[in-house]
């Protein structure tokens, strides 16, 4: 079984193969380029590399949301284009579920958060002792508001994600229960785990087809809300 994993939920820009129980190739950047000037040179350095055919690809898993609407929206397109092309299915494989999914088995509670602006973060709940749970899926949500539910669970837990560097200060000074910062190599977007929980999602039937797939950005685009906002006030 090979899977193909896309990331471009945010910054970061990641492709990967997976075949079978084996991450073959993985290639992440985490730097300030448009995802469209990368992800299909990134996708072209892989295949060239492993020698594995997209034709022989059982289905894509991409990086539904939330995220960036546009890296979300050229992820989708590239997923989209290339399932069309290939006639495989997509995986929608939501991104804070991936992210947490990086830490699967650990003995704490997986917390991703994603910067959503306005004190608030895209995240969810994740105990991953028992291999994969989700306790809170994901949503948007003041961060206060999520460090109380982490303190009423009364466990250990550990951040990650890009929303780390901005609500870094509240964590630290509202959380009451031990926690720590998920290290560098674990603490961002993969498409190897992208890959890794597609993988589990297609063997569950959980496909959609390329003319079915759509992201999922779990609430309107900033400029939408602004927009709505400044009618109310007219």
């Amino acid at each position: 079984m090979n899977i193909l994993g896309i990331e471009s939920s945010s910054l970061v820009a990641s492709v990967a193969l997976l075949s079978d129980d084996i991450l073959t190739a993985e290639y992440t950047v985490n730097f300030k380029k448009t995802h469209s000037q990368t992800l299909l040179p990134m996708l072209d350095e892989i295949v060239t590399m492993t020698g594995v055919s997209l034709e022989n690809v059982d289905a894509i898993a991409v990086s539904a949301g939330p995220g960036s609407f546009t890296g979300l929206r050229i992820g989708s397109a590239t997923g989209k284009g290339l399932g069309l092309a290939l006639k495989k299915p997509l995986i929608s494989v939501p991104t804070i579920d991936a992210m947490a999914y990086e830490f699967y088995g650990s003995a704490s509670i997986i917390c991703p958060i994603m910067d959503a602006r306005r004190n608030q973060v895209y995240t969810g709940i994740y105990d991953n002792r028992t291999g994969f749970s989700i306790v809170k899926e994901s949503c948007a949500m003041d961060i206060r508001d999520l460090i109380e539910e982490l303190n009423s669970m009364g466990e250990r837990v550990i951040f990650s994600g890009d929303g780390i560097p901005a609500y870094k200060e509240s964590i630290e000074e509202f959380m009451k229960v031990p926690f720590e910062f998920a290290p560098a190599h674990l603490s961002r977007q993969r498409a190897g785990a992208v890959a890794a929980y597609g993988a589990r999602l297609f063997l569950e039937g959980k496909t959609v087809t390329a003319a079915e797939h759509a992201p999922d950005y779990l609430r309107k685009p900033q400029a939408e809300r602004e927009r709505e906002e400044a009618l109310k006030g007219e």
